[in-house]
Parts: structure tokens; sequence; C-alpha cells
């Protein structure tokens, strides 16, 4: 149950921290001021595959647990491989967005570093 609990609650993570990653996609791509066309679309994509690819993981994550026994060796690969790819986006964050002004990029390394620890820790307690 534990165990349970841990996964859902680094999916409730991943999942709310994408969504408020596409949410303010306007005016953070706005904050960029007076770039070209071709600048803009990239950022664009760039901030919602990041906020599509939290939800993906979120959901992923939640729905092996509801579906599968969390115990067994492809649910524990599933968790794995999900917490490498949230602290391997953490590390990019850390590298580059997280050395700007904006506040809530500056804490997303954090996030994803938290909903990773709760994957490993779901998989292994």
């Amino acid at each position: 149950m534990t165990n349970e609990i841990l996964l859902y609650t680094g999916s409730a993570v991943s999942i709310i921290w994408g969504i408020s990653h596409l949410a303010p996609t306007k005016p953070i791509v706005r904050d960029f001021g007076d770039i070209s066309t071709d600048n803009r679309r990239i950022i664009t994509m760039e901030w919602l595959a990041e906020g599509f690819t939290l939800i993906f993981i979120g959901l992923l994550v939640a729905l092996i647990t509801a579906l599968y026994d969390y115990s067994s060796a492809v649910s524990i690969l599933v968790y794995r491989v999900s917490a490498g790819m949230l602290v391997l986006m953490a590390i990019l964050t850390a590298l580059t967005g997280a050395r700007t002004r904006i506040i809530p990029i500056k804490i997303c390394p954090f996030v994803k570093v938290a909903a990773a620890v709760l994957f490993i820790l779901g998989s292994t307690l």
C-alpha cells in the first residue's frame, strides 16, 4: 500500500507540473520579446513538449500502478526508467532554464527529482 501511495504521489506531481507547463505557454513565449517567428515556434514547441512529457510520465506510472502488479519486473522497469528520464530532464533544466530569472523554472529540477525519488522509493520499499 505504501508503494502505491508513493507511486501515485509521484505521478500526481509529474502530471500537475506538466499541466503547469502548458497553462502559461503563451505568456512565457511573449516574455522573450521581439524574436523571430521561427524562434517563437521553437520555444513554444519545446515548452509544450516538456509539459506533455511530464504528463505522459505521470500517466504511464499511474496506469501501470492501477492496472498491473506494482512489484512485477515490468512495472519496476517502468518506474525506474521513468525516474531516470525525470532525472535527465532535471539535469537539463538545471544546466539551462534554471539559470534564467524565471522562478518556476528555477524550482523545476527539484520538482522533477522529487517525483523521481517517489518512483524509486515506490519501486523498492
